[in-house]
This record gives C-alpha cells, structure tokens and sequence, in this order.
C-alpha cells in the first residue's frame, strides 16, 4: 500500500535566504519513522547534519557520510560522530562499512542522485536489517518541465519502489509539497540555490528567460518518496 500526503508552505520574502526548506522537512519525515531508537546510525549522504540534529534519543555511534567537504565541514562533530568525506557509492566505502553493525541506514534527499540506484539499494541491503530513505521523484518540478518540454532527471517513484522491492520489505509514502512564492524570480532563484536541481543547467539564458515568464503557477512542485524497509536478507 502506498500512502499519500500533501502539504503547502509559504516562502515570504524575508526568508529569502533559506534554500533548504524542503529538505529540511523531509529530515524531520525521515526521523519520525525511526522507531525503537537505534544505538548505531548510518546516514548516507549526510549534508551539513539535518537528520542528526533531528535525532532526540541517546546514540552510541553515528557515522555520517557525504562526497562534499563543505557539507562535511559543517556537520555537527562530537566524539560518538564519524564523518566521512566519500562518495557512498564507491565500492571500497562499502566493503569498509560492511563491517560494522549498524542497527539502521537512514538517508535523506540524496539518493536520487546514484548513478546505479540498484546497485546501492542492494548496498544498503547489506549494511543494516533496518532503513528509512527518501528520495526526490519526478513530480519535483512538473510543471516546469511540461512548460520547458525537458525530460526530469529525477527518478520515477515507481520505477524506485520496484528496484527497492528487490532488497526490502517496505512501507512506501508519497509526500507531495507546494512551495508559495511571490514571484517567478524567486522561484527560479530558489530552484538554483537548493540543490533540488543537482545543479544541473540545461536551458540557454534566453530559455530560461522565457520559462521564468511563462511559468503560470504562483509555486513548485516537490515529490519525495519515503520508504521504510526491512531487508529480505537480514544480517546476522
């Protein structure tokens, strides 16, 4: 069974600054599916520390993973945290991690990004009994490819649960967020500071230009697929 959700924010001007709205509630949708309050956290794709600083019970350890050193560099550190500045693809990283006994692999808003989804769902499979991800899907952004005519380079949330399926017992949510702005400026603006995008560029400055002019709804579109999963394989 898949759940459904939707929820609208305002984006007011003074808070013009925060890119990661978004974001950060999908970290707060991740962690409050966390149950019986694991000692032993793996967090791929960590950021700047969204989920752990979420995180409200005690923790003996938490290993937090991401291939930005900046994002690393402001990641919350205490003696029971381990950074690692890596690509959590890289097959090296695995067989590292594989030998520790995480009790969960939690990952918030990255996983999207993996240029072999299968691969490290199978990954994850290996490294706890336990997961709860999220990933932006296709719908983030609809309407602006469907005026643009460009193809999303987001994952299609079916085509994710089907890889997952492979690997996982799951639970699937599909949380749809409508972001209210003022104006298209901001809007665009907002797409190129969040990181939503992965930073990828594919209109010219006159395209973009009439995009902004063209775009006719007063806010984005956002599609995050939640799963919490069980792996068919358990660890001993």
């Amino acid at each position: 069974m898949i759940l459904s959700y939707e929820k609208e924010f305002s984006k007011n001007a003074s808070s013009y600054n925060e890119y990661n709205i978004i974001q950060k509630e999908v970290a707060r949708n991740v962690v409050s599916l966390v149950e019986n309050a694991p000692k032993r956290i793996l967090d791929l794709g960590c950021g700047s520390g969204e989920i752990y600083k979420l995180i409200n019970w005690n923790i003996e350890e938490f290993t937090a993973v991401d291939i930005s050193y900046e994002m690393c560099k402001l990641h919350p550190k205490n003696p029971n945290i381990s950074v690692i500045n890596e690509n959590y693809e890289d097959d090296n990283l695995f067989e590292r991690l594989k030998q520790e006994n995480f009790d969960i692999v939690l990952s918030s808003s990255s996983l999207q990004w993996c240029s072999n989804l299968d691969k490290m769902a199978k990954k994850i499979s290996k490294l706890s009994n336990n997961c709860v991800l999220s990933l932006f899907c296709d719908g983030t952004f609809k309407t602006i490819y469907q005026t643009s005519k460009l193809k999303s380079f987001l994952p299609n949330y079916k085509e994710v649960i089907k890889i997952f399926e492979k690997y996982f017992e799951m639970e699937c949510d599909i949380r749809r967020y409508k972001l209210y702005f003022e104006d298209n400026i901001s809007k665009f603006r907002y797409i190129k500071k969040s990181g939503v995008s992965g930073g990828k560029r594919r209109l010219n400055y006159k395209e973009t230009k009439e995009l902004i002019k063209s775009y006719p709804l007063d806010y984005l579109e956002f599609e995050v697929l939640l799963l919490r999963a069980k792996s068919l394989e358990p660890r001993a």
